[in-house]
C-alpha cells in the first residue's frame, strides 16, 4: 500500500486519446488501460487531488514535430481527424489538460509550472506507450524532483516485451511501481 496525501499528489495520464487506444497493445488492451485511469481518475478526483490529462497533436502539416534523422520515421501525411483528442468521457472541469508535441509531457509544456503552482510533490502516472510516453515522462518528472509512482495497470505498450522491461529495469530506480488498487489517497 502506498499513501499519498491529495494535497501533494497529481495523476498524469499520458495519451489516452482517439488515435492511440485503439491501436494493438498489451500485456493488457488500450481499453483496459483506459478503464484503469478513468477508474483512478475518478478516485483522486474525489480525494481532492489534480489530475493531468496529456495527448500528442501537431500542426496539420507538422511544422512543430521533431525532424531528426531516425532509422524509423513516422508515416507520410496527416493524422486521421479526431486522432488527437482525449478518449470520451475522460475529461472532467478542472483537470489540467497538456498538449506535448514529442514523448515526454514536461519539455516544451508547462506542465511543471502547473504541477509546482498547485504544490504537487508527488505524480502517479499510467497511460500508452508505457516504454514511450509514460516512461520519458517518468523520467523527466524524476529528473525535476517529482517523487513518482507508476499505476502499472493503468500502462500498455505496443508490445509486452517492452513494456514488462520498463516496468522491471527501469522505473523501480526513478519510481515505485503499483496497482491501482495499493494506492490510498488520503
Amino acid at each position: 500500500m502506498i499513501a499519498l496525501d491529495p494535497a501533494t499528489t497529481a495523476l498524469i495520464l499520458v495519451d489516452l486519446q482517439a488515435g492511440i487506444v485503439g491501436r494493438e497493445l498489451a500485456p493488457r488492451s488500450g481499453p483496459a488501460a483506459l478503464a484503469a485511469g478513468r477508474a483512478l481518475a475518478g478516485r483522486f478526483r474525489a480525494a481532492g487531488a489534480k489530475v493531468v490529462l496529456v495527448r500528442v497533436d501537431f500542426a496539420p502539416d507538422f511544422a512543430d514535430a521533431l525532424r531528426q534523422p531516425v532509422d524509423e520515421p513516422r508515416p507520410a501525411g496527416a493524422m486521421p481527424a479526431g486522432w488527437s483528442e482525449l478518449a470520451p468521457g475522460l475529461a472532467e472541469p478542472g483537470d489540467i489538460l497538456i498538449v506535448k508535441r514529442q514523448w515526454g509531457a514536461f519539455y516544451g509544456t508547462e506542465l511543471d509550472l502547473q504541477l509546482r503552482r498547485r504544490g504537487v510533490q508527488t505524480v502517479v502516472i499510467g497511460g500508452i506507450a508505457t516504454a514511450i510516453g509514460v516512461d520519458s515522462t517518468a523520467r523527466q518528472a524524476w529528473e525535476r524532483g517529482y517523487a513518482v509512482v507508476i499505476a502499472e495497470d493503468a500502462c500498455a505498450n505496443l508490445d509486452a516485451e517492452g513494456h514488462d522491461r520498463v516496468v522491471k529495469t527501469i522505473f523501480p530506480r526513478i519510481s515505485r511501481v503499483a496497482q491501482s488498487a495499493d494506492l490510498k489517497l488520503g
